[in-house]
């Protein structure tokens, strides 16, 4: 368990832009941080971090939090997790308490394998460097591929034994469920469910996420046995999906950032090789065909992708298909092929750290050209064979959403191909046509679906409930149950809503319109109120914290409230706060004469308003219900009394009308 003065200083020392800036490219806009979000697709940016605030909020998806909720988010870390990701950032001292067998095996499934994956991790690194057979195998054969120890620990490669079960036995010594190997893939189960070791007698490349935790493995074996095979990669997990996954980008992210470009390879060996040589920003797809998931990854950092492409020209064709992918995630692709038959990995061991990097900066070409060069070439001046390039090509810039782009590539290609212009366009135009036309039919397919229920998308309505953390996860600190949110917004909950807003934004500013000017607004709009309950789970969650705090003469920080268990508090506050546009720093100068008022120099007219609205709402709501007893009320007494009421409810309703509509406050 975590202390809860260590849990105060990490979220006081976190700071939301370098959180969120390891894992999102973040431009300056106004006053706020803008960048693509990290938790749905989108080409235009929508995702704001407020500096200021300490907040994010995405107004595409609707996610918003501060620095813990984004790594929680992100990496679906449990609160302890979070909690320790953010003291190793800022290289704050957690006393870590020894878990029991009996403890891990309690912990649910998915952090159960983290927990496994890491202990895998240490058990390889330290066959590597302490036993007999990791040094003499695996260590020889990482200092005879050039690489340097800083590297080598860096990357923590590792040497699994020969042993059938050097890991399984250590592994169940340790307190490691069976299952939990199996799951992991570190295991394979026998017919008589016995587990023997799935990397055994290979040379280990940990893989990890975005935030350094190891979620796979990728075995080379050392024997030249054709029969045994070359690489043996972690089955896909709960943790390890590779479709989503890229080799080195938890150590390439920020370079990716700084040279706003991705240096893409093939394997291991090209990462690790290229990374010593000090070009840093360079992933790998692992070996497999890039994917979606992975290119989304490099868009969170980057628009600019180069390709180092294996000295191979008939993979690479084989490989221009999957390439446009790229193209059309809005990136620009730029290739190069390595000559005499060089991968990135032998090119550096043949001729060096600074050859490699003049080579690379002189030899990169745009994908489009190179695609057209090289597909030429093949078709010679067969016409047919022409024909299909030219169509070929311009699928690949009908992808490009970049106008501008796509019409420098048809120029340019106009003269490479020896072809019109206008033919060219004719094409493109003709092959988005029936894009758009194929996307109408599947949209239509689509919504006559029974299966199609029309729920929104993960972040809209918050994360789904088992997301959220148990008393456990939370150390110590009390969990909420999640709160249905009402099917929609009425103007009751708005205006309750619109309490809170003014709670969270307003609370500790000084009321200077009443009494001697030293009562905070929380105190006037909670007085004012105190006879009005909210329905609005979220409002009503948040109302309550402001009425507990003020029986002790307190404002609650709003800070509180952003990682908050439940979604319907944690993202109430922060739509209170995020604010998509912010004034820009050019208005209220002193050379444009031009005043823009901000809403905190009309305090005295928000909170009035606001808590005129709210009552007027609520004896709206009252006199609804009125009217409906009155239509079931048989009993004349009876009935008098609830038109009494309603009167009484009438005069207020008209009087706070008038207030309403006539009052001017100065």
């Amino acid at each position: 368990m975590i202390k809860q003065e260590v849990i105060d200083k990490v979220l006081e020392t976190a700071r939301i832009e370098e959180v969120v800036g390891d894992f999102v490219d973040l431009k300056k806009r106004g006053t706020s941080l803008i960048g693509n979000c990290p938790f749905h697709h989108e080409k235009t940016p929508s995702f704001h971090v407020s500096v200021s605030k300490g907040i994010y909020k995405c107004f595409g998806c609707g996610v918003g939090g501060d620095s813990l909720k984004f790594v929680m988010e992100l990496e679906k870390f449990s609160y302890p997790e979070a909690i320790r990701y953010l003291a190793d950032k800022y290289s704050i001292e957690i006393e870590e308490v020894e878990r029991s067998p009996a403890q891990l095996a309690a912990q649910d499934k998915r952090e159960s394998l983290y927990v496994l994956s890491a202990w895998a991790g240490k058990f390889f690194v330290e066959q590597l460097w302490k036993s007999e057979m990791g040094q003499v195998i695996g260590l020889n054969y990482f200092k005879e591929r050039g690489y340097r120890e800083d590297i080598i620990k860096k990357f923590e490669l590792g040497y699994s034994p020969e042993e059938w079960t050097a890991l399984v036995d250590k592994a169940q010594e340790a307190g490691f469920h069976p299952d939990y190997l199996a799951a992991s893939g570190l295991a394979i189960e026998r017919d008589d469910k016995s587990l023997y070791d799935r990397f055994r007698g290979r040379v280990m490349f940990p893989i990890h996420n975005l935030t350094g935790r190891i979620i796979g493995f990728g075995g080379r074996t050392l024997k030249t046995d054709k029969k045994v095979a070359k690489y043996v990669n972690s089955p896909e997990s709960e943790i390890y999906h590779k479709s989503d996954v890229l080799y080195g980008l938890n150590f390439a992210k920020k370079a990716i950032m700084e040279e706003d470009n991705c240096y893409l390879v093939e394997g291991y060996a090209d990462v690790l090789s290229v990374h010593q040589a000090g070009v840093e920003n360079v992933v790998s797809s692992s070996g497999t065909s890039l994917t979606t998931g992975q290119i989304k990854l490099i868009s969170r950092f980057t628009k600019n992708v180069t390709i180092l492409y294996d000295g191979d020209e008939a993979g690479i064709k084989a490989s221009l298909r999957g390439t446009d992918m790229l193209l059309e995630e809005g990136l620009n692709v730029k290739v190069l092929l390595f000559p005499d038959g060089n991968d990135p990995d032998s090119y550096v061991q043949t001729y060096g750290a600074t050859a490699f990097k003049d080579y690379v900066k002189s030899h990169q070409q745009d994908f489009i050209f190179y695609k057209t060069n090289i597909l030429l070439r093949d078709a010679n001046n067969d016409p047919i064979k022409r024909a299909e390039v030219i169509r070929d090509v311009v699928e690949s810039i009908a992808l490009i959403p970049d106008e501008i782009k796509v019409s420098v590539f048809i120029r340019e290609c106009s003269s490479l191909l020896d072809i019109e212009e206008r033919i060219l366009l004719a094409e493109l135009n003709k092959i988005r046509l029936n894009k758009a036309k194929k996307a109408d039919k599947d949209a239509s397919r689509k919504a006559q679906t029974p299966a199609n229920t029309g729920m929104p998308p993960f972040g809209m309505d918050g994360p789904p409930p088992d997301f959220f953390m148990t008393d456990d996860e939370r150390a110590g600190v009390p969990a909420m149950e999640v709160t249905e949110q009402p099917a929609q917004l009425t103007a009751e909950i708005l205006q309750e809503r619109e309490i809170v807003r003014i709670l969270i934004n307003y609370g500790d500013y000084l009321a200077t319109w009443e009494g001697d000017g030293d009562i905070p607004v929380a105190g006037v709009l909670l007085g004012n109120i105190s006879d009005i309950e909210f329905k609005d789970k979220g409002a009503a969650f948040i109302l309550k914290a402001y009425r507990d705090a003020a029986e002790n003469y307190e404002i609650p920080d709003p800070k509180l409230f952003y990682s908050h268990a439940d979604a319907a508090v944690s993202e109430l506050a922060i739509n209170c706060v995020a604010t998509k546009y912010s004034l820009s720093e050019n208005w209220n100068d002193d050379k444009r004469k031009i005043y823009v008022s901000q809403e905190y120099e009309h305090l005295k007219q928000l909170v009035v308003e606001a808590i005129y609205r709210i009552k007027k709402q609520k004896i709206s709501a009252e006199m609804h219900h009125i009217r409906e007893e009155m239509k079931q009320e048989q009993d004349i007494a009876n009935l008098e009394v609830l038109l009494f009421k309603y009167q009484k409810l009438k005069e207020a309703e008209r009087l706070l009308g008038g207030f309403l509509g006539n009052t001017i406050v100065k």
